[in-house]
């Protein structure tokens, strides 16, 4: 008896353990899931489609110039700065060696290119010449007496061509496009206003060294007159315009809209100067005592603020440059499809002494409205009452009907004098002896 419930208890204890190592074996093996014929599981590798070979998006727009632009020191800042005139400098460079010291004299060409007109004066030298592009232009003239360099520079002027000069072959290489370096001022400001002069009359891919201050490009004949002409101009100028910002989303905390009437007995009626209607919207033109710690105070009573974006743009009095929304936005909203375009000059207004500009609101639909706003040096503008709506491209929206967009611009004045003065940012009295002359 004994003996059968030992071996009863045995056989029980085997079968325990043998059921014991089974679910043991069976917890081994892990789920695993098949996607497309690909079998997945923890330890499995990421499987991406393959990208076009593009730059991304991050390194698209990475610009040395952002950091400058993008930011306000709204606690030190000077309505009005002066600085020394400095000398913008172009300089044709790839020009090669220097032409053997060889004079010319009577010599004359009619109706020839210019490969054949240099071919024909250097007749009877070891220089040949070299078209590494086709050149069509038919030049005429003469040269009574000169160096060999002067009257290769006056037929490649003459023909809308460039030449380089590589003395180790002998050759004189002919092109239709050229690159030059454009030494710019050391004020930044005057600096950024320089580029977006020079982007605004379509100049593209400009190489900018913020440390020498240098801009180089490159271009065709038409280039070079059209950037010539435009640093002359800007060069003329003693003043430069520039605007710092500050963009807001305005929430309302209540289901009303923003009352901004309430703004006349919050800062006082003196503080409040213009009123300009848009088509959409209404710039307020205030006075030095209403800041952004003032906007923000008042606007806090009635709706909550978040800041879409701040930055700062400049141009040659005369000139326009523009502000994207989205370049220098805190993050990825709606409103950083707007772009704020500027014109603008300082001088005489009626016997006033004036910023008279024009602010421009544009989307990639098109203009959303606009504001002529003539101000005193020191005053503000507030614009007010973009619906948020105008930017949302869906038929619904969680957005308020009352959410808007409301801005802060601050004018400021860069006065350009003798080269022999001390560069000085304006206040107090010598700010009002400024205003004065």
């Amino acid at each position: 008896m004994f003996n059968k419930k030992y071996l009863y208890l045995c056989v029980f204890c085997s079968i325990l353990l043998i059921g014991c190592a089974q679910k043991h074996k069976t917890q081994q093996y892990d789920t695993i899931t098949v996607v497309e014929n690909l079998v997945v599981d923890e330890n499995s590798v990421p499987i991406f489609p393959k990208k076009a070979a593009l730059t991304t998006d991050t390194a698209q727009h990475f610009a040395l110039d952002l950091p400058k632009r993008c930011k306000v020191d709204w606690d030190n800042q000077h309505v009005v700065s002066v600085v020394p005139e400095e000398k913008i400098e172009i300089v044709r460079l790839d020009k090669g060696d220097s032409l053997p010291d060889l004079q010319v004299s009577d010599y004359e060409f009619k109706k020839l290119s210019v490969k054949a007109a240099l071919e024909k004066l250097l007749e009877g030298t070891d220089i040949s010449v070299v078209e590494d592009q086709d050149t069509y232009e038919k030049i005429t003239g003469g040269i009574q007496a000169g160096s060999l360099s002067d009257a290769v520079e006056l037929m490649a002027k003459l023909g809308h061509v460039y030449y380089s000069y590589d003395a180790e072959y002998g050759e004189i290489h002919l092109t239709n496009h050229g690159k030059w370096m454009v030494k710019m001022p050391k004020n930044e400001t005057i600096i950024m206003a320089l580029l977006d002069a020079m982007r605004g009359a379509d100049m593209r891919n400009l190489l900018v060294n913020w440390h020498d201050k240098t801009v180089v490009f490159e271009g065709d004949h038409q280039t070079e007159k059209e950037m010539s002409k435009l640093l002359s101009d800007v060069a003329s100028k003693k003043y430069v315009l520039a605007w710092d910002i500050d963009v807001y989303r305005v929430y309302p905390k209540t289901d009303n809209p923003i009352v901004w009437m309430n703004m006349l007995p919050a800062f006082g009626e003196n503080n409040i100067r213009m009123s300009i209607p848009g088509v959409v919207g209404r710039a307020l033109v205030v006075s030095p005592e209403i800041n952004t710690k003032t906007l923000q105070e008042f606007v806090s009573q009635q709706a909550n603020m978040v800041l879409v974006s701040q930055g700062t743009f400049a141009i040659p009095n005369g000139w326009q440059s523009r502000f994207d929304i989205g370049q220098c936005s805190k993050e990825d909203r709606l409103e950083t499809d707007l772009i704020i375009g500027a014109t603008g000059n300082y001088g005489d207004y009626g016997g006033y002494k004036k910023i008279d500009a024009k602010i421009v609101l544009r989307t990639t639909n098109g203009e959303l409205s606009s504001f002529k706003i003539p101000s005193d040096i020191g005053d503000n503008y507030v614009i007010v009452g973009i619906p948020t709506h105008s930017f949302v491209t869906t038929p619904e929206t969680l957005i308020s009907p009352f959410a808007e967009l409301a801005m802060f611009i601050s004018p400021r004045l860069i006065s350009i004098v003798d080269n022999k003065a001390k560069a000085q940012d304006l206040s107090g009295d010598a700010l009002r002896d400024f205003l004065n002359q």
